[in-house]
């Protein structure tokens, strides 16, 4: 049976792939919606996905309200003719908030049923999976005037690469102009490695959850880091070199240092110095910082390596409680990814 990644972390709403597998692996039917394009308002953006299942159980979102409703009914009658078709919905300004949209605008849905007539194999959409799994991005494309489709994966050799790094880099799917294909992006889930189980974390932890986020909270100190001050998270009492390397880095991860010891504190920074992590926030004031950047220095990082560490950590909102605090770091660490120029 294809495994749930929401099981091992990943957001319920980024599991919406999976999902429609486990349906079809308990012997069910399953169809994708996917968003293709918008217009004026929409509350979910293009590559937002909705999977139906044959007995009509939903996972994901693609707008909301009415809109999901007939997008639902379509998807069930897809299930059962093996057609795949675009769904088109345009409401008023008066009209909007019925349908799920917050003023007037338009919305164009791709429906697939999975395995059946012209929709995707099985075997392509659980490759996609697999993709995902190891962390490996993947765009999904699809060219609606003729139901052809095609897994790209970094570095292949296809006429759509260029188009398909583009996406992939600015983590938006849409079609690749002029060519009538539809670029689906399916980037590495979203992960955080917050260092120091301190007050700040408690609130950090599961606000990185309700964005999103597969959090690891890393601290050796057993008495700080337990189930009864952090309920519900994932913990390690490993060192933050080691914890660190277990846990991976990459350009979908954001490292947040907390405890301001150097002991602890430091090893996570050179790891996540040394790898192309998106984020990397260090709590402190400046002159903790000074410090922070003459051990550094002396270890051999170069200006231009330290200068990609955020500190005194968070955006400037004059935040003073520990949720306050968090807050402003999951704004900046939001900043990073989605405005990184």
């Amino acid at each position: 049976m294809t495994e749930n990644l929401a099981v091992h972390g990943l957001a319920a709403h980024d599991s919406i792939v999976e999902t429609a597998l486990d349906w079809i692996d308990a012997g069910k039917g399953a169809a994708l919606a996917t968003v293709i394009q918008t217009w004026g308002s929409a509350p979910r953006p293009t590559g937002s996905q909705l999977a139906i299942s044959s007995d009509a159980e939903l996972a994901g979102s693609v707008s909301g309200g009415c809109v999901e409703g007939a997008v639902a009914a379509e998807a069930l009658e897809a299930l059962e003719d093996g057609d795949c078709r675009v769904l088109e919905f345009g409401v008023s300004d008066d009209e909007a908030f019925a349908v799920g949209l917050a003023c007037g605008g338009e919305i164009k849905v791709m429906v697939e049923p999975i395995g059946i007539g012209r929709g995707p194999d099985a075997a392509m959409i659980r490759a996609l999976a697999e993709a995902r799994a190891k962390r490996k991005p993947a765009i999904y494309a699809v060219k609606p005037e003729t139901w052809e489709r095609r897994l790209i994966m970094p570095g292949a050799a296809d006429d759509l690469a260029d188009e398909a790094a583009t996406a992939r880099r600015t983590d938006k799917s849409g079609f690749a102009g002029g060519t009538g294909w539809f670029l689906g992006v399916h980037n590495a889930p979203l992960r955080m490695a917050v260092i120091g189980a301190v007050h700040i974390a408690q609130p950090l932890m599961r606000m990185a959850r309700l964005t999103g986020y597969d959090a690891l909270l890393i601290d050796p100190r057993e008495a700080f880091a337990t189930p009864a001050r952090f309920p519900d998270e994932n913990i390690t009492h490993d060192w933050p070199d080691a914890a660190l390397a277990a846990f991976g880095l990459d350009e979908r991860t954001a490292v947040v240092t907390l405890t301001h010891d150097p002991k602890i504190d430091d090893p996570a920074i050179i790891a996540a110095l040394r790898a192309p992590v998106f984020y990397l926030g260090c709590l402190g004031s400046s002159r903790t910082h000074a410090k922070r950047v003459k051990r550094l220095s002396e270890a051999g990082f170069s200006p231009e390596e330290i200068g990609r560490i955020h500190a005194p950590v968070g955006l400037d909102i004059g935040a003073k409680s520990p949720a306050e605090i968090a807050v402003a770091i999951m704004a900046q660490l939001v900043e990073r990814l989605r405005k990184a120029a």
